[in-house]
Parts: C-alpha cells; sequence; structure tokens
C-alpha cells in the first residue's frame, strides 16, 4: 500500500506511476481467445459445449437453459433476497426510464427538413460472470436498460460451474424479463454471441463483466458486433476529512478491494492522524473478512493513500486518475462534485457507500474502469438505442443550398457527387 504526501518533493513522480498502473492481467490471453473464437465459429455448438466441459467441468446436453429449470432454480431463491432484488429493480427501471431520449424533427429556413430518430437494437447478449462471484445485480443492471430502451431480444449467457448456478441470478432474470438463457460462459460464449452456433442466433451487441478472456474476446468480436467496453479491475476513491468514522470509510475502501486481487482502492484525506485511523481499521476488518485473502492482496499491491493539505486539491488529482467510483465524505459534496470531469459515478455525502450503488441505488453499477472515464460512461439506456438522421429537401430548399454543394464537390475531385446535385437544379 503506498503513502503518498502532495508535499514530498517526489510527489509527482509517484503519482504519475499510480496513474499509469496498469492492473489487468499481465498474463495475454489473446493468443488462446483468438484460437477458441475461431473454432466456436467453425464448429458452433460441438465447440461451446467442449470448452464448457473443459473449463467448467459442465456437460450439458442443451446449452440453452429449459423454461421449467428457470422456474425451478428461481424458485429456490430466498424470499428476502427476491424481495430486495425486486426493490432494486423497481429503482433501477425508474431511473433508466427517465432517460430515454426524444426525437428530433423541425424545417430550417432554407425549407429543409431535419431529424433525428432513436431506435432500439433488434437483439442483445448480457454476459453475467459465474466464476469467483455471481451478481444477480449484474443481471438487472444489464437487462433492464436493454427492455426499457425496447430491445426486443434479450439472451443471457453465465457459466456454470459443475451444472451449478446461484437461484438468485436466475430469479433476477425472471424479474428483468429474459428468457433466452444459454448455460456458457468465457470467451466461448462471447464467440456463440457474436457469431451464432446451431442453437443460437447471433446478436448485434454484447454487454456486462468478465474476466480476462471474456474481455479480451469483447475486444476481438468488436465490429462484427457491438460492445460496451473492454472491463478491468474494480475502483474505487474515496475522498474524506477527519469528520468521518474512520471505520466507514475502512469498510468502503475493502468494498472494492474484495472483488478482485488487481482491484484498487485509493483514499485522498487531509489529516494523518485520521489515515492512521482508517489504516488501523483496514487492518483489523481484514482479521476477520471472509474474502480477506482478495482483498488484502489488493489492497496491499494496489491500494493508496494520498496526503493532502486541502481538499480541494483532490479534484486535480481525481480527475488524472478518472476512477471508476468515487465517494465524496465531506460536508460540502456537490462544491467538490461539480468540478470533477472524469469519474464513472460519484457517490456524495458520509451516508451514500459505493454498495448502495453496486445494488439499488438507480444509476447503473457497470461503470468505465482503467482511467476510462476520461472518455467513456457508465452503461444505461443509450447502449441499447441507434440514433438515425434524416433529410428531405423539396425542389426550392435545393435550389437554396444546392449550389455550395456542388461547388464543395468540385473542390474536393467528386464530380459524381457534384453532377447528382447539379443535375437537380434549374440551370444544370
Amino acid at each position: 500500500m503506498q503513502l503518498l504526501k502532495t508535499t514530498d518533493r517526489d510527489f509527482s513522480v509517484k503519482f504519475k506511476a499510480l496513474v499509469s498502473d496498469r492492473r489487468e492481467a499481465t498474463v495475454d490471453v489473446s493468443g488462446t481467445v483468438k484460437n477458441i473464437l475461431a473454432d466456436v465459429k467453425v464448429r458452433g455448438d460441438a465447440a461451446v459445449k467442449e470448452y464448457t466441459s473443459r473449463f467448467d467441468h459442465y456437460s450439458p446436453s442443451s446449452l440453452r437453459l429449459s423454461a421449467d429449470f428457470i422456474a425451478e432454480q428461481g424458485s429456490q431463491c430466498p424470499v428476502d433476497v427476491k424481495e430486495a432484488l425486486e426493490l432494486a429493480a423497481e429503482r433501477i427501471g425508474f431511473f433508466h426510464q427517465k432517460q430515454l431520449p426524444q426525437d428530433i424533427g423541425y424545417s430550417d429556413t432554407a425549407g429543409v427538413r431535419l431529424g433525428l430518430n432513436w431506435v432500439a437494437l433488434s437483439q442483445v447478449g448480457i454476459y453475467v460472470p459465474g466464476g469467483r462471484a455471481s451478481y444477480p445485480s449484474s443481471v438487472l443492471m444489464n437487462a433492464l436498460p436493454a427492455k426499457i430502451a425496447g430491445v426486443e431480444r434479450i439472451v443471457m449467457a453465465v457459466p456454470m460451474p459443475r451444472g451449478e448456478i446461484n437461484p438468485a441470478v436466475l430469479a433476477a432474470a425472471q424479474i428483468a424479463g429474459v428468457k433466452e438463457i444459454y448455460s456458457m460462459g468465457g470467451a466461448q460464449a462471447i464467440a456463440a454471441l457474436a457469431y451464432g452456433t446451431e442453437s443460437l442466433n447471433p446478436v448485434d451487441k454484447i454487454v456486462g463483466p468478465g474476466n480476462a478472456y471474456v474481455a479480451e474476446a469483447k475486444r476481438q468480436v468488436f465490429g462484427i458486433v457491438g460492445i460496451d467496453s473492454v472491463a478491468g479491475p474494480s475502483e474505487i476513491l474515496v475522498v474524506a476529512d477527519s469528520q468521518n468514522n474512520p471505520e466507514w470509510i475502512a469498510w468502503d475502501l475493502l468494498s472494492q478491494a474484495e472483488h478482485d486481487p488487481s482491484a484498487q482502492s485509493i483514499l485522498i484525506a487531509d489529516s494523518e492522524s485520521f489515515v492512521k485511523e482508517v489504516l488501523a481499521a483496514v487492518e483489523e476488518i481484514l482479521v476477520n473478512l471472509p474474502t480477506q485473502q482478495v482483498a488484502r492482496t489488493s489492497w496491499q499491491e494496489h491500494g493508496a493513500v494520498i496526503l493532502v493539505e486541502d481538499l480541494t486539491e483532490s479534484v486535480p488529482l481525481l480527475n488524472q486518475l478518472a476512477p471508476e467510483h468515487v465517494e465524496l465524505c465531506v460536508d460540502n459534496p456537490q462544491q467538490l462534485a461539480s468540478q470533477i470531469k472524469c469519474a464513472g459515478s460519484i457517490f456524495l455525502g458520509r451516508y451514500t457507500p459505493e454498495a448502495i450503488g453496486d445494488y439499488l441505488g438507480g444509476p447503473n453499477h457497470v461503470l468505465p474502469t482503467a482511467r476510462s472515464a476520461r472518455f467513456a460512461s457508465g452503461l444505461s439506456v443509450y447502449d441499447f438505442l441507434k440514433r438515425i438522421t434524416y433529410l428531405e429537401c423539396n425542389e426550392a430548399a435545393l435550389q437554396k443550398i444546392g449550389k455550395a454543394a456542388v461547388t464543395l464537390a468540385q473542390a474536393e475531385g467528386l464530380p459524381a457527387h457534384g453532377g447528382s446535385v447539379a443535375v437537380r437544379l434549374q440551370e444544370y
């Protein structure tokens, strides 16, 4: 765990190293993924089943889960968990419903009609992890925006190691209205969704997080299908003053550290004594934390504390780090939030732990990682919509703007372009 102080002479060097730290898998899986994709593209179901048997130790007769199986497994979800999922679905759905954009249509002063229509994608694939942890919340976060956008066909791929699945995952799928579900994971699942197999028609876009193989597979099929992003290890940055309970902040830092050994938790604080209390609390919590091994590795290898003289210094540092999650545990969080330009999602105040956003806050928890918040946003309804523009000229409108088009076509050396306009003008 690194401790950086803005007053140190070598702070800029150390901070630059922190910003440029690449925490993704160091093993190059691109070759393996390329071979799996090519194999599934050629052999379809047979290849997917072979990889499922090899990696998941499961040999299903059919990759697609039956409606009876989904219902039977979903019914085993504990009542309190199902009720929590239903509340989460209600909140997530309401927030994303607000995102639906309006079509544009108008006539300009030249008499040209212009517009833009929003159209939903036809079919989307959702990848739900099932390895280190299976997340029913991810089902809701990926499926509900697609459903609200108007996607007609939503396909879910979820690995079932040794034939087992978390009932809450299927309960979440039922709540979200997902009926087409396949027991497959890894790069082979991405290949099946992108290329299609005998039992699975291909989709137009693939969303959802996964391990290094899933991420690389999504990278390689991009262009054949759309993807949301290439997800990296989780991140959290907490800005906290000394008025906080240090134990609260310690739990917040570990909430992301327990995701993955490569996850990163960063604290920016303005009190050295408070920092020492937080660090002590982290160690105390880790002793009895069931996910101690993962969380401790993440904290020790990638965790960082940045000590500033004033919390206003946190904003430019934060914008350079461009973290996935930002907690502003200060008295006037809106003041700092208004200056933040690079973050996946912001959690305001001492009573808004990031975990609320992971489950049922409302905004999506599929967020940009690895500093991609500099140019990317979290998953939303917009990821499942396309924009189609239209343009209509009548004869009078073309007379007004056509000559300029001919001039530009001639300047670019494209005579057929100019001719297609000029032939319609009266003086041609």
